[in-house]
């Protein structure tokens, strides 16, 4: 990509650009996915839903755009190399949602806020990090083998939804998926309420772009490298985990896409916080609160894996190459977080 960079360097610093776009819109932006369940389910407004409606929309226009200009060879993504198991996305994605709730953000929303200086949420990255790792690869890495065991997918048809349809229609692939992504931005637009907010347009459009940068930087660099990395954009469960190993380990594995991504995240988040003048160091002061923020991290990174994928992995990055994967484990979480929101409300209760 650049000559003095190495590709790892280089798909890093291809993360880290994206990062601090998704970490800008999550504090100028307002881009939360359990504040926009919130605000649907209690607040009596579909803004912020819309607003995800929309970035997935623009990102799944962008990156079938890329694959129609042959810049994007999807098939190479995690998403649709490996084979769907329903039950994984189910299971995992109610485990996510719940636990999203319990500890208040999910893995993206955590990094956000810890850019701005509050340091609860360093407990849930640490924990989901952690979590996401005792899982993918540790002690539990058996039980969750024999369970859902993560098979490339051996057909030349992968599990993409547009896929099925252009397989058996004969209908070109890419110009599927944009009218695809046609359809859900103008279902995000449809109401005067989000056309009329042009912060919300805007942010919503630099997500998704942002998670169409991660897409065709990356598979540049897998098209041109030496290194053969792999073809990946934005999530925050592994890549939480992998950044922690790093800042342990970092003169015994080179830098990563996770790495560039994470950290973007904070960067962007602490010029946002200080452009809008609300960086803070804030701490938990109650510790049932905080027992509960790490019970909910420690499920959300278990959940995580299970459903391959967070609320930006499965949510945007997966939703963008229409995987089938995508629009299961979103609902999934959504539905989780609505049963540990609805516990929340009637079960806890902070400290006298």
């Amino acid at each position: 990509m650049l000559d003095f960079l190495s590709d790892s360097q280089s798909v890093a610093l291809v993360g880290a650009c994206g990062g601090i776009l998704l970490g800008l819109s999550a504090r100028l932006g307002h881009f939360c996915t359990l504040g926009a369940i919130e605000d649907l389910l209690y607040g009596g407004s579909t803004l912020r839903m819309r607003m995800w409606f929309l970035a997935i929309g623009v990102a799944v226009i962008g990156s079938f755009s890329l694959i129609g200009l042959g810049l994007l060879d999807e098939t190479q993504s995690f998403y649709l190399s490996i084979r769907w198991m329903p039950a994984a996305s189910v299971l995992g994605g109610l485990m996510f949602g719940y636990g999203m709730a319990l500890s208040g953000n999910c893995g993206y929303g955590a990094l956000a806020r810890l850019g701005g200086g509050d340091l609860r949420s360093f407990v849930i990255v640490l924990v989901m990090g952690i979590s996401t790792y005792v899982t993918l690869s540790g002690p539990l890495a058996p039980l969750r083998n024999a369970l859902f065991f993560q098979d490339l997918v051996t057909t030349d048809l992968p599990p993409g939804l547009v896929h099925y349809i252009a397989f058996f229609t004969g209908l070109p692939l890419a110009w599927l998926g944009i009218a695809t992504g046609l359809a859900i931005v103008a279902t995000a637009l449809a109401s005067s309420e989000m056309r009329q907010d042009r912060q919300a347009v805007f942010w919503s459009t630099v997500v998704g772009l942002a998670i169409v940068s991660g897409w065709g930087g990356s598979y540049y660099i897998f098209q041109t490298g030496f290194d053969a990395l792999p073809v990946v954009s934005h999530s925050f469960s592994a890549p939480m985990g992998e950044t922690i190993l790093w800042t342990m380990t970092g003169s015994l594995r080179p830098v990563s896409f996770a790495l560039g991504s994470v950290t973007g995240v904070l960067i962007g988040a602490f010029v946002g916080s200080t452009i809008k003048g609300h960086f803070r160091w804030e701490a938990c002061e109650d510790p049932r609160e905080l027992r509960r923020q790490i019970i909910g991290a420690a499920i959300m990174g278990v959940g995580a894996v299970l459903a391959m994928g967070c609320t930006i992995g499965q949510g945007l990055s997966a939703f963008s190459v229409l995987a089938i994967s995508a629009p299961v484990t979103f609902l999934s979480i959504f539905i989780g977080a609505a049963i540990g929101l609805r516990q929340l409300i009637e079960g806890f209760r902070p400290a006298e």
